[in-house]
């Protein structure tokens, strides 16, 4: 008998997350919390998948975070990080102790955010971080979405971490055996390897993304693209050593994700687009590759590199750069960092949140 999971979010990975779930046997339950996002799917029409998943199907349509959660007994967050601290708040008030939380994908320490608003309630849930998305993919329009590929391979931790077997579990009986455990939050969060590459591919192709331009991403990450990314890789490497974690290389990403033998950045991303699976382009500046991407993940790799005393001098550039580009410091748009008042925090304090979900008293006045 399936699951029944609700999505919070109506863009690609929600629309592909729910394909996916049907396909397998489960009920999925998708939550737009504009509305907008489910206009067309609440007034009966269904949803097409088209590409590595293909299926048709009529989702149930949540009209509440209340109904969400009441009618589920799963909740996956899947949208963009910076709606994570909104639809945190929305749902708060509705959790219960025997639902699970999936983050999908997490972003800068929402699990603990997360955890510790929940506590103040008296409730204790597994939440399960996961470094990436389980599909890629582009929403075609309100009812459709082409679903780029199914990841082989997806890390994750749980917190608290005594709950981390109960959510493994889950994960596999919703999505299959491609789940790699991590070694807690701080492991996950430089598991997350969009916001490096995100910001290389985005820089290198920033007046085509100003132009509304259609490119393909894959074929446009060229050599000169590809090695920054393999720079960039290099930095976040080194903050994972210095803290004591193990976390996948960018060839391993690319590898697992889309199915493509290792080889340079470049290469890989050549064949990628010669297969057809390399994607196409932002066609805004406004998109999550610098909306999403630089505060909610760049923002906490640089932080963590300043902690562990390893510096990630390319990260701290390109925060600096889009900003500039953009108007805005985006070191002061994260909202869930800025909540948690990390820097009020030593690592020491990290590292236990990473496995408790809950930071103590700051040490920093």
């Amino acid at each position: 008998m399936g699951r029944t999971v609700g999505l919070a979010g109506a863009g690609s990975i929600a629309f592909g997350t729910a394909a996916l779930l049907h396909a397998a046997g489960h009920d999925p339950m998708l939550w737009s919390p504009s509305g907008k996002g489910t206009a067309e799917l609440s007034q009966g029409a269904d949803l097409t998948a088209t590409g590595a998943i293909e299926t048709r199907f009529a989702p149930r349509i949540a009209d509440s975070a209340a109904q969400l959660a009441r009618d589920t007994d799963v909740l996956v967050i899947a949208l963009p990080g910076y709606g994570h601290k909104t639809v945190f708040d929305a749902l708060i008030p509705h959790v219960e102790a025997r639902h699970q939380v999936i983050v999908s994908s997490h972003a800068s320490l929402g699990a603990v955010y997360l955890t510790r608003r929940l506590a103040e309630r008296g409730v204790t849930v597994p939440v399960t971080a996961w470094g990436t998305t389980i599909c890629t993919g582009r929403r075609q329009s309100g009812t459709e979405v082409a679903v780029n590929t199914v990841r082989s391979r997806v890390d994750l931790c749980t917190v608290p971490e005594d709950r981390s077997d109960q959510a493994l579990a889950l994960c596999r009986d919703l999505f299959g055996d491609r789940f790699q455990p991590r070694d807690g939050l701080l492991a996950i969060s430089l598991s997350n390897l969009n916001p490096q590459n995100h910001m290389g591919i985005a820089l290198g192709n920033i007046t085509r993304m100003e132009r509304g331009e259609t490119w393909s991403q894959g074929q446009n990450v060229t050599p000169k693209v590809g090695r920054l990314l393999e720079q960039l890789d290099l930095e976040r490497l080194a903050i994972a050593r210095a803290l004591g974690l193990e976390v996948k290389t960018i060839f391993e990403h690319f590898h697992l994700s889309f199915h493509v033998p290792v080889a340079s950045i470049s290469q890989m991303n050549q064949q990628m687009h010669e297969q057809g699976n390399g994607g196409t382009g932002p066609a805004t500046a406004d998109s999550r590759y610098v909306t999403e991407d630089v505060p909610y993940g760049l923002v906490l790799t640089a932080a963590l590199g300043r902690l562990a005393g390893c510096p990630a001098p390319l990260h701290e550039a390109g925060i600096r750069i889009f900003s500039a580009m953009y108007g805005i410091d985006f070191e002061q748009e994260n909202e869930i960092l800025t909540a948690l008042q990390l820097d009020r925090y030593d690592l020491d304090d990290l590292k236990r949140a990473a496995r408790t979900g809950l930071l103590r008293q700051p040490t920093r006045a």
